[in-house]
């Protein structure tokens, strides 16, 4: 017992000493400038906007686009690097340095979380989902549902509801403006009395061309 009490005491006396030395003021630490490159580990491309902390502080900054950052700091403080997607990372600042600058890199991994397997139905109990499996009409194969995607009377119908894009405007726009260029200064032709397209008619009714499909 006696012993530990000496111990005690010669460490309160040693503190006394060195705190009369130092006037009762804590000594101030050197400020460093802190510079470097944050890199991913696997392919040791930059890692952009990373956050950098100082631990137990407010003070912080994030790294550019091509990873580099610069913050001042003291010597032995701890810096924590974090990044969506990463693991957190601490870099101690060393105290033994002879210069106000310190430089370093800092290696990224990534943080790779495994799910469990989620199985969504859409419907509410087995049994429900059971008897829409079994009296659902499922189509023969895709070849069916292509060519009642293609049979005439569908394109017909669709090519009437289609509406005009905006190179089928244009294209017709600048073939009447170029009809116009062609025919200044006097009438356009009638195709009525041209001869050729009557011989383009007869030909196209000789060979059925009018007849209805249905």
């Amino acid at each position: 017992m006696r012993a530990r009490l000496v111990i005690v005491f010669i460490c309160i006396f040693s503190w006394l000493i060195v705190y009369g030395q130092s006037g009762g003021q804590r000594i101030p630490r050197r400020v460093i400038q802190f510079t470097g490159l944050v890199l991913t580990s696997d392919s040791l491309k930059p890692l952009p906007y990373a956050s950098i902390w100082v631990k137990h502080t407010h003070r912080g900054t994030t790294t550019d686009y091509y990873g580099f950052f610069s913050i001042p700091v003291y010597e032995n403080d701890t810096l924590r690097f974090s990044s969506v997607g990463y693991q957190e990372a601490y870099y101690v600042v060393p105290d033994t340095l002879s210069r106000p600058r310190y430089s370093a890199v800092q290696m990224m991994t990534k943080d790779t979380i495994h799910l469990s397997e989620t199985v969504v139905y859409p419907w509410p109990t087995r049994e429900q989902f059971r008897h829409a499996f079994i009296h659902t009409d499922v189509p023969s194969d895709d070849y069916d549902r292509a060519m009642r995607n293609l049979a005439h009377a569908e394109m017909r119908e669709r090519f009437e509801q289609m509406p005009m894009d905006g190179s089928m405007n244009f294209r017709h726009y600048v073939q009447q403006h170029s009809d116009r260029l062609y025919y200044a200064g006097q009438s356009p032709p009638i195709r009525l009395f041209d001869p050729f397209a009557w011989a383009e008619f007869f030909q196209a009714w000789r060979e059925g061309r009018f007849r209805r499909s249905d």
